[in-house]
């Protein structure tokens, strides 16, 4: 009798197992491999120092069953460079027949990627690819979607300076104050934040002082601001150049600045032929 017993619940077992068996490869047969495409790619936090780079990705569940993130193998590089980046967190789920993005997000500093960051910002365009895979656990098995996308993103560009005409003002035996007007303009289609320019300003190759703008904050995208910087020049000090500039006509002015934007200190040069106003 016994063995009868075990006999039978051998045969039960047995069939418990290829039940189940076909079970699975019914839900095999049945169960549609998950979606996962690129969306896009956002660029936040610019600056001449750096910016948030950020690729959306989308994953799609066509299932009736949940489905739950099981690794994440994500590798960003730009220019060439891998760089550090952020992703989801494993474990996250993506309901039935649901969808949910997914944000890698990586904090660039252009002084990581090359040795001159002035000569970087001359570029139209830096290039940027993304690597690796996710491992998407499913009711069949750990699923793998991999991950490749690359593209390229705007470089920021050194706003334009450029001089208007100075106006020489309240002139005595000493000297003369000269009205410096400054039109700086964002080159770029974002907003741009923008410390100030300060540095030494040279009339005709002479020294005469420096000029400080102070902060424009946040400039938007193509936009302008003017600033008029006063400058008093004494006429002891300066060279007959300088003092013929001021009585009127043209002269070169130079004007050697640092420009500071997100941390970053950046030389500008303006050189230019301006016209002075009595």
């Amino acid at each position: 009798m016994k063995r009868i017993i075990l006999t039978a619940c051998a045969l039960t077992v047995l069939s418990g197992c290829a039940i189940l068996k076909d079970l699975l490869n019914l839900a095999s047969k049945s169960f549609q491999q998950p979606g996962f495409r690129f969306i896009d790619v956002s660029l936040t936090d610019i600056s001449l120092g750096g910016l948030n780079l950020d690729t959306v990705w989308e994953l799609d569940n066509p299932n009736n069953v949940a489905i739950s993130l099981a690794t994440i193998d994500y590798a960003l590089f730009v220019e060439n460079k891998q760089v550090v980046a952020g992703a989801p967190p494993s474990g996250l789920q993506i309901g039935a027949q649901g969808a949910s993005k997914l944000h890698f997000p990586a904090g660039i500093k252009f002084a990581d990627l090359v040795a001159v960051v002035e000569t970087f910002l001359t570029k139209d365009n830096a290039s940027w690819r993304a690597e690796g895979g996710l491992g998407v656990q499913t009711p069949v098995g750990v699923i793998r979607l991999p991950i490749a996308k690359e593209g390229l993103f705007e470089v920021p560009k050194i706003p334009a300076v450029v001089f208007g005409n100075p106006r020489v003002t309240n002139v005595t035996f000493a000297g003369a104050t000269i009205e410096f007007p400054i039109k700086v303009t964002n080159k770029n289609t974002y907003a741009l934040p923008i410390g100030g320019l300060t540095g030494n300003l040279a009339i005709a190759g002479s020294n005469v002082g420096s000029l400080s703008t102070g902060s424009f904050g946040d400039m938007s995208g193509k936009g302008e601001k003017d600033v008029s910087l006063p400058l008093t020049v004494s006429f002891t000090s300066a060279a007959g150049a300088v003092v013929n500039a001021i009585r009127g006509g043209n002269s070169q002015v130079t004007f050697n600045a640092q420009l500071q934007s997100g941390g970053q200190t950046l030389p500008l040069k303006v050189d230019q032929l301006v016209n002075f106003i009595r």
